[in-house]
């Protein structure tokens, strides 16, 4: 299929070869850190929970953390390497190291070594934070102008689902006592190995965005002040990323607390967890797709304010959401009776949706306004600020819960700090409010 030849919506780029292998390899790539993010977290639950929860936690802690640090660590030189280096190139090599990691889960699950698997885990963090500064800067290569608002609502779409779906699939595999430590490695394996498969069928770029005479810096923690520095110079840039941080930091609150709201305020059991998942899930996947039309095929930054809006309404309305806990826990079925249950529902898929609304824009912008040969630098700066608020968002939960601050009004000061980060937002890049305006006018 010709690289120039442009579609008339985004649904049509899942056809073409310039576009689908590497939708799919990132898709697959996404499943499979949560099919054994998922599984592993899970073991650890099921053999170390009973007999002693001190340790369990520990490990669940370390096992967050394995997986983020690399992010921290690795992402300057990944943003390097991959505006020094052809990105399809470097897109089969990261692949193909996914496949020896698969390997390596398997030897963990055979020693059956929690120490060696949470290795394996931070080794999975660095191939996923060499492979974060790829994803979004070789869009622009592939993709037209207009095509961006769709491709990249395909991909955020993708991830979510994926990220659900790996999280579905591992606490199923491994909760099957006979063979389920079976056959998480070969499924990880066989994902693995389909990711590096459709990594070869990524055509060559027509679009060059390379620098060869780019010199690495090898040593992580100078280039990751640098390339942060260096980002901090473009302010608009600059707080676009800090944007699409706080969405992270905002998603990671919510989460993270899901579980633990579903069993003590809903009183309602893992499978109405999934179900809650699913939904909010999904209106992240419908709010990602709806951002082509909405923008009129191109980038549209009017539509940040819009999902902002709804990301602090939502929120606010969630904290109230529930009724009073039934006396036993409850399923899919019997929570479905109860009509507060729906409002939580209802909340999540919005929040979902226009999460959708807020962040696809803000990754557009990204890639339309930085520079070419220095768009996988500033896709690294962002990675580093996205890991930074994700770990913000951790700390934060977790004092202010110990500070005996219940969930449900934990998720109403995501709200009100969300309402106040975009307003500092808006104020440094008055741009987002003034094109939310001609957007609503239809300009």
């Amino acid at each position: 299929c010709s690289l120039a030849m442009p579609t008339k919506n985004q649904f049509q780029l899942l056809t073409q070869r310039r576009y689908l292998p590497y939708f799919s390899l990132q898709f697959l790539g996404a499943l499979n850190d949560n099919v054994f993010k998922t599984s592993l977290l899970m073991l650890i639950a099921i053999t170390l929970a009973p007999t002693d929860p001190n340790k369990a936690n520990l490990l669940n802690n370390l096992g967050a953390a394995a997986f983020i640090f690399p992010f921290f660590l690795f992402s300057a030189t990944a943003g390097q390497l991959a505006d020094k280096y052809e990105k399809k190139k470097l897109v089969q090599i990261i692949k193909f190291g996914e496949i020896l990691i698969a390997m390596l889960i398997a030897l963990g699950f055979y020693l059956e070594s929690f120490p060696f698997l949470l290795f394996v885990l931070f080794l999975l963090g660095v191939q996923a934070a060499f492979f974060a500064p790829v994803k979004y800067s070789i869009l622009p290569q592939y993709l037209e102008q207009s095509e961006l608002t769709g491709g990249n609502g395909l991909v955020e779409m993708g991830t979510f689902v994926a990220i659900l779906l790996g999280t579905i699939i591992g606490g199923l595999i491994i909760s099957i006592e006979e063979w389920g430590s079976i056959a998480i490695p070969v499924v990880v394996f066989l994902i693995a190995l389909f990711g590096w498969l459709f990594s070869l069928m990524i055509p060559n770029a027509k679009v060059k965005a390379q620098d060869p005479q780019l010199k690495i810096n090898w040593e992580p923690i100078s280039q990751t002040w640098r390339t942060l520095k260096e980002a901090a110079t473009d302010r608009t840039l600059f707080w676009t990323m800090i944007g699409i941080s706080w969405f992270w930091f905002y998603g990671s609150m919510l989460i993270t607390q899901i579980p633990n709201y579903t069993r003590i305020f809903l009183g309602a059991d893992a499978k109405v967890m999934t179900l809650m998942l699913t939904v909010a899930s999904l209106g992240i996947g419908l709010g990602s797709v709806l951002c082509e039309p909405l923008s009129k095929r191109k980038e549209e930054i009017g539509l940040v304010p819009l999902g902002a809006l709804g990301l602090t309404l939502f929120a606010a309305d969630l904290s109230f959401a529930h009724g009073p806990a039934p006396s036993t826990i409850i399923g899919v079925h019997a929570f479905l009776q109860q009509w507060q249950n729906w409002r939580v529902l209802l909340d999540l898929f919005l929040i979902g949706l226009f999460g959708g609304f807020y962040s696809v824009p803000l990754y557009v912008m990204l890639q339309t306004r930085s520079m070419p040969e220095k768009r996988s630098q500033i896709i690294a700066a962002n990675s580093i600020l996205n890991a930074l608020f994700m770990t913000a968002a951790s700390f934060l939960a977790i004092g202010v819960l110990k500070l005996g601050l219940s969930i449900p009004k934990l998720f109403l000061l995501v709200a009100l700090l969300n309402g106040a980060m975009t307003f500092c937002i808006y104020k440094q890049v008055p741009e987002f409010l003034i094109r939310f305006r001609l957007w609503i006018r239809g300009e």
